[in-house]
């Protein structure tokens, strides 16, 4: 790594400016040091973007690391639960990575850009530990956020618009697949991956050629109904998908303090994504003996009665009588488009089967009074939210 000077103050991706164009009230946060959009105009505006026309989000602020070298793959596969050698090159696949105990510090993708050739996204930065983890293995591991300019393109017009680009093959590109394409003169990575649980798309180019490739999008997506998406509705969007978030559903196992907060593969619903048949990788042991044993905590899903969203709201067994909680919501929305009352959480075993009745205590406001409601809250085994057109190839012309 060549010394360089330290970035004071926050950073502005390549599309900072158009985004700024298009503010309208003002609401920005920070997301790994880059200024980032709360909302644009309307959050619930921007959602229905995402369900009924073609929503763009910066992505650039995503944590990047490009990975490389002779070991690239058996590396990967040391670092993450799941098989890396089944993933092709033009493909992208979901992983978490755990400590020795078995704990999770983060999932993202890995991209299989070209033969031996990776990008691993994530929304915390690990570089220090990724290096620590590449001792032994002929890799290199460079952190490559800032060089690279990303944006989702998502929705059911979304495959419409970025058809107006004349982008060749792009009918034939299935869900976690990718493409590289030429955007005057620069790559273009197209990949049919997001965060929304709908048909969409995640855009990769270089950062001189940003401010081009979004213009030619809103250009192109003029009569889709195309607009651009702060923080706000993508959450939205994400809890109705069933997705899990960091900070939400679980914590980095290397931040925790206090024992029992972080969580394992098994106890977020993401048991799938462990292969014990490959013979080594972090957490292996521990994730084994917890297989064995039971985990001590499960992730659900929760279609609530009423029209309060149970925000931070205690989980129990029963309406009434109840020595104790036995979890926790730790996602809710009213869902517009399910028109349901919906929440993630998470609860003590054995709780949280498919079809299990539980009982959420819901607090809510009104002209400055607060009222309690025990709602009834059933367990589901669905996302909330899953069109036939997230999976079909190619997508439908809408």
């Amino acid at each position: 790594m060549i010394p360089g000077p330290v970035h004071q103050g926050r950073l502005e991706s390549p599309f900072y400016a158009r985004l700024k164009e298009l503010d309208t009230v003002n609401e920005w946060h920070q997301w790994k040091g880059y200024t980032a959009a709360n909302e644009l105009y309307c959050a619930e505006t921007e959602y229905f973007a995402i369900r009924n026309a073609t929503a763009v989000f910066d992505l650039t602020p995503m944590t990047k690391y490009r990975i490389t070298g002779p070991d690239a793959l058996d590396y990967l596969d040391r670092l993450v639960t799941r098989d890396m050698s089944k993933v092709a090159p033009g493909r992208v696949a979901y992983a978490a990575w755990c400590d020795d105990q078995g704990q999770v510090i983060d999932d993202g993708t890995i991209f299989h850009l070209r033969e031996g050739e990776y990008r691993l996204c994530s929304q915390e930065r690990h570089y220090g530990w990724l290096l620590d983890a590449a001792a032994g293995f002929d890799v290199d591991v460079a952190h490559e956020t800032d060089d690279v300019a990303a944006l989702a393109v998502q929705g059911p017009t979304s495959y419409s618009v970025l058809s107006q680009l004349g982008i060749a093959g792009l009918d034939a590109l299935k869900p976690f697949g990718l493409m590289h394409a030429n955007f005057r003169g620069a790559d273009l990575v197209i990949s049919r991956t997001g965060f929304t649980g709908d048909l969409g798309y995640e855009l990769w180019i270089e950062p001189y050629k940003a401010a081009a490739l979004w213009d030619a999008l809103f250009e192109a997506g003029e009569l889709f109904g195309i607009r651009a998406i702060g923080t706000i509705a993508l959450d939205m969007a994400r809890i109705e998908a069933g997705f899990i978030a960091v900070y939400e559903e679980f914590l980095p196992a290397d931040e925790t303090v206090r024992t029992g907060r972080s969580r394992s593969p098994f106890e977020l619903g993401l048991g799938w994504l462990v292969d014990f048949k490959k013979p080594n990788f972090n957490g292996r042991r521990a994730l084994a003996r917890e297989y064995r044993d039971g985990s001590a905590w499960q992730l659900v899903k929760l279609d609530i009665e009423g029209n309060k969203p149970a925000h931070h709201a205690y989980i129990f067994p029963k309406e009434k009588r109840n020595k104790g909680d036995i979890g926790f919501i730790t996602s809710a929305m009213w869902s517009p488009v399910c028109k349901k009352n919906i929440a993630l959480g998470t609860v003590r075993a054995p709780y949280g089967k498919p079809g299990d009745a539980l009982w959420v205590e819901v607090y809510y406001q009104r002209e400055m009074h607060w009222s309690r409601k025990m709602a009834q809250a059933t367990v589901v085994d669905r996302p909330f939210w899953y069109p036939d057109r997230r999976g079909a190839t190619p997508p439908g012309p809408y």
